[in-house]
């Protein structure tokens, strides 16, 4: 089919399938479709990939089934568009990406697709990560570590760090509570030299250990940072609508006047 034609099948269409929108991004891509579209690469588009699979996060989140169709098609719609532009440099298409994750997901499942036995989540996972290291030809301790990827959210790659480093880790809380009142200590150290390239490195230190901590509790640190910074928000706006109402300016005020607000706030409440 011409472009012509394919643009006419498709408008012809009240409902569409996967083929379809692979089909809608070939037009989209070529020369009688959309300049913007044509113009992208895997890198201009980089941060969309991203963009959109937080908006799937916020989805399951708060639990919109509506919002979740929506956001999964954009993040599907992201997977065609880099998938496209591979098959316009001639190294791959759909087909072949299909192709490969079904291949992993058959070979990574022996007690499904096999002779394997593995009763239990724990046993599943044990033999997922045992797989997935010979594949990838990973012997070491070190090889795993260096294979998270860095542009991960720190924590989430703190936390990964640590679990795969489980055999160099603290052997209980206390011992991680003790490194952090360390860590406290050599960052005050830091503040008062002044160096700022020292002050950042015990910063990190700290937050490395924060992250170990959250591990020995079971405690994931970005929810627990994401609820902190919801819960501050609340409380900002809580004290910001009562300078509104008071006709004062938030931003002129001290943080002992907020404060004051703040607790005169939570005294009503109780």
């Amino acid at each position: 089919m011409t472009t012509k034609e394919k643009i006419q099948h498709l408008m012809n269409k009240e409902n569409y399938s996967f083929d379809d929108l692979v089909l809608i991004m070939e037009v989209l891509r070529s020369e009688e479709g959309c300049p913007w579209d044509r113009e992208q690469t895997h890198k201009s588009i980089r941060k969309d990939f991203i963009e959109e699979t937080y908006e799937v996060i916020e989805a399951i989140d708060t639990e919109d089934p509506t919002l979740m169709r929506e956001e999964l098609g954009d993040v599907l719609l992201q997977v065609v568009f880099h998938a496209r532009i591979e098959e316009e440099e001639g190294r791959c298409n759909i087909d072949d990406v299909a192709n490969d994750i079904c291949v992993k997901l058959i070979h990574r499942h022996p007690h499904v697709f096999g002779d394997v036995v593995a009763e239990t989540s724990d046993k599943v996972l044990s033999n997922w990560e045992m797989i997935k290291s010979e594949e990838k030809e990973r012997v070491t301790v070190t090889d795993k570590l260096r294979a998270i990827p860095p542009m991960l959210p720190a924590l989430m790659r703190a936390e990964k760090v640590g679990k795969k480093a489980s055999c160099f880790d603290f052997p209980d809380t206390e011992s991680v509570m003790d490194k952090l009142s360390e860590e406290f200590c050599e960052l005050s150290e830091a503040i008062d030299e002044g160096e700022n390239a020292h002050i950042e490195e015990e910063m990190g230190d700290l937050l490395l250990t924060v992250t170990s901590l959250c591990r020995k509790l079971g405690v994931d640190p970005e929810v627990a940072l994401n609820k902190a910074t919801d819960k501050f928000i609340y409380r900002f706006e809580t004290v910001e609508n009562v300078t509104i109402e008071r006709k004062m300016n938030i931003k002129e005020m001290t943080m002992t006047e907020l404060d004051a607000i703040w607790d005169e706030i939570k005294h009503k409440k109780q």
